[in-house]
């Protein structure tokens, strides 16, 4: 069993900047693809940005040159930099882990993960 557990978040205005962290236990997951989503009230939820084992990543065009994912695998941690924030950027952030089957190619792909945090909220102020 796999727990996620996301910290971070809060409340910060337009043009400001957060970092997200995922803190994962239960297994090691240096050799898993990680995801990062987010889902804004009445709205789905959305692909953020992933990052495989090897470090290769892959984004939302929507926050590609703004956030970066990271991972350190001796703490078992992924990161989300997020930078020149927006109103649209306000949600709610979850990890994921990806599958043994993940493919960087689907990253968008609800499916291709298996274990999800509960998230933490981000609010951007305008």
């Amino acid at each position: 069993q796999v727990q996620l557990v996301e910290s971070g978040g809060g409340l910060v205005q337009a043009g400001g900047s957060l970092r997200l962290s995922c803190a994962a236990s239960g297994r090691t997951l240096s050799s898993n693809a990680m995801g990062w989503f987010r889902q804004a009230p009445g709205k789905e939820r959305e692909f953020v940005a992933a990052i495989r084992w090897s470090g290769s990543t892959f984004y939302a065009d929507s926050v590609k040159g703004r956030f970066t994912i990271s991972r350190d695998n001796a703490k078992n941690t992924v990161y989300l930099q997020m930078n020149s924030l927006e109103p649209e950027d306000t949600a709610v952030y979850s990890c994921a882990k990806g599958r043994s089957t993940f493919v960087l190619s689907r990253a968008q792909d609800t499916t291709m993960y298996d274990y999800w945090g509960q998230g933490t909220q981000v609010t951007v102020s305008s």
